[in-house]
């Protein structure tokens, strides 16, 4: 089976920012991953990457979040997409401009 592509979307939020979404399904998991799924969610401020989850090969599922780099348990495609739109409120409400 052929990788299948589940998700490929950008998603404009205001004339700074916007999101893209890609998410593959695969035929066996990823090195690095228990799962049967490839994905890529990023956040786009000004043109810097402040918010990305992914799981390239080798690496498994982790976040990127203020600089920092974690773990990210992955369970469901939707809960990976609400995790990433929790974690977009949540940058902006830091990050805005008094």
């Amino acid at each position: 089976m052929k990788a299948v592509e589940l998700i490929c979307s950008r998603i404009l939020y205001s004339e700074f920012a916007f999101a893209e979404l890609v998410l593959w399904r695969l035929s066996k998991p990823i090195e690095g991953s228990l799962h049967k799924f490839k994905y890529r969610l990023a956040y786009i401020v000004r043109g810097e990457c402040v918010l990305r989850y992914d799981n390239e090969t080798g690496k498994g599922d982790h976040r990127h979040f203020g600089g920092k780099e974690s773990v990210y348990v992955f369970t469901t495609p939707e809960k990976l997409v609400a995790d990433f739109q929790n974690d977009i409120v949540r940058w902006n409400n830091e990050n805005r401009n008094p």
